[in-house]
C-alpha cells in the first residue's frame, strides 16, 4: 500500500543537523514536514497543524520528550495520533517510560533516515488497512473491535488506543487460544526490520491492560514464551 503524499509529519528535534536529515529524506519520500526546536514549540504545532505524525526527540528544551508524550495522549484530539521517540543509547531506560506513556515506538540515535522512513511506513499501513483487508469487527465481551472505524468500544464507550496497542490487540482477537511469541508479536506488529526489544511487548502488554480492564484476566502471559488471549 502506497502512502499519501499529503501525510503531514511534525519533527520536534532540537539538533539542527538530525532536523535537517530526516526532513531530507522525509520529503524525498513524498511526505510534508513541520519542525519544531523545543517541547513548548512541538506541542503549539500539533494543536495548530494538527500532523498525522510526530517524531519526538527525548532531551528537549523547556518540555522534555517525556512530557510532551504525556501531554498529548492525555488530551482525546491527539490520544490516538503516531508518536516515534528518538533517543540517544544512554537514555534507552527512558524509552521505555516513553512506551509506557504512549509512544508507539523509539528509534535510538545515531540511527539510519531509512529506517526512520520504514517505520513510518509500517505505521501509517497499520492505520490505513482497508476495511475488506480483514474482518470488519472482532468482539470479545463487551469489547467490540471496528477495524473500518480505528476504534475499540467497550459497553458502547470508545477507548483511545495508539496504534501498537491497536495492532497488538487485533492480533490477540485474530488468534484467541494460540500462544503468540514476543518474536511473534514484534515482527507483525512492529514489522520484521524492528530493532527493538521484547522488552517492548511487555510494555505495550501492560498499557493495554490498563487501558481495558476486563481483558485483565483474559490475556495471560504464558512463562517465556509470550501471551495468549483466553478463549471465550
Amino acid at each position: 500500500m502506497s502512502i499519501p503524499a499529503s501525510k503531514k509529519i511534525l519533527i520536534v528535534e532540537d539538533e539542527r543537523d538530525i532536523l535537517q536529515l530526516v526532513k531530507l529524506y522525509l520529503e524525498k519520500e513524498g511526505f510534508r514536514t513541520l519542525s519544531a526546536s523545543t517541547g513548548t514549540e512541538g506541542l503549539r504545532q500539533v494543536k495548530q497543524e494538527k500532523p498525522d505524525l510526530v517524531i519526538l526527540d527525548l532531551m528537549l528544551p523547556e518540555i522534555d520528550g517525556l512530557e510532551v508524550c504525556k501531554r498529548l495522549r492525555s488530551a482525546p484530539e491527539t490520544a490516538m495520533l503516531p508518536i516515534i521517540m528518538l533517543t540517544a543509547k544512554a537514555e534507552e531506560s527512558d524509552s521505555i517510560i516513553g512506551l509506557e506513556l504512549g509512544a508507539d515506538d523509539y528509534v535510538t540515535k545515531p540511527f539510519s533516515p531509512k529506517t526512520l522512513v520504514a517505520r513510518i511506513k509500517a505505521l501509517f499501513r497499520r492505520l490505513e488497512r482497508k476495511p475488506d483487508e480483514s474482518p470488519s469487527q472482532y468482539r470479545y465481551g463487551n469489547l467490540v473491535m471496528d477495524l473500518a472505524r480505528h476504534e475499540v468500544t467497550v459497553k458502547k464507550v470508545e477507548v483511545p488506543l495508539t496504534a501498537k496497542e491497536f495492532g497488538l490487540l487485533e492480533h490477540l482477537l485474530r488468534n484467541p487460544g494460540r500462544v503468540l511469541t514476543r518474536d511473534v508479536l514484534l515482527n507483525t506488529v512492529w514489522g520484521y526490520d524492528y530493532y527493538g526489544t521484547t522488552r517492548t511487548v511487555d510494555v505495550h502488554i501492560r498499557r493495554l491492560k490498563q487501558k481495558l480492564p476486563s481483558l485483565n484476566e483474559a490475556i495471560v502471559s504464558v512463562k517465556s514464551l509470550g501471551y495468549k488471549l483466553k478463549e471465550e
